[in-house]
């Protein structure tokens, strides 16, 4: 079994408007060359699809499966309930694109908390991981760091992906010790 080859994580949202979030989950399990298949899937609107996934997601052999979802967010619970599968949940802060054709956002008064909670909060024997509001990227990581286990190859490239992050961070300070703070600020988000 290959993870290039078959998709060993699901990702899956509980909307449309979820895929801004959770791209960033595909994103970096892209970059580790790790397949995934992605669905929408409302635990509210399609609550019949949750058990049709999860037998789906066994049947095809997933590994891990990643559920974004805001403001009640059960969709991960909901999933975890129905399967052996680890699910990562991803919290969402609620924000509403759709109104009325204007640009302007609204966002949730509880900011994401609303989604944290629900996924964290658990009940006993029916787990689900929780990142943070709107990590999906996170979630990304962490999934891949499960396949590691099983993949050697998987694990020599999270390995590079972190060494490279810690050269990111000492040229940066390499930069802000010489030009000084106010300099660095400047340049850097100008």
């Amino acid at each position: 079994m290959s993870y290039s080859k078959n998709a060993l994580i699901g990702i899956i949202m509980g909307s449309s408007s979820d895929s801004k979030t959770m791209k960033g989950a595909a994103e970096i399990l892209d970059t580790f060359n790790i397949k995934h298949e992605d669905q929408i899937i409302s635990a509210h609107r399609t609550p019949n699809r949750i058990e049709e996934y999860a037998k789906y997601a066994e049947k095809k052999g997933f590994k891990v499966i990643i559920a974004g979802a805001g403001g009640a967010a059960h969709l991960p619970g909901m999933i975890a309930s129905n399967t052996l599968i680890p699910v990562i949940g991803v919290p969402i802060m609620v924000y509403n694109d759709k109104r009325d054709g204007k640009n302007d956002l609204r966002f949730s008064s509880f900011g994401g908390l609303d989604s944290l909670l629900s996924i964290s909060e658990m009940p006993s024997g029916s787990p689900v991981v929780s990142v943070g509001v709107n990590k999906s990227i996170n979630a990304g990581i962490y999934a891949a760091k499960i396949l590691a286990n099983e993949f050697p190859e998987l694990k020599k490239k999270i390995s590079e992906y972190k060494h490279t992050q810690y050269n990111s961070v000492v040229k940066e300070s390499i930069e802000m010790k010489k030009l000084g703070l106010s300099k660095f600020v400047l340049k850097k988000f100008k």
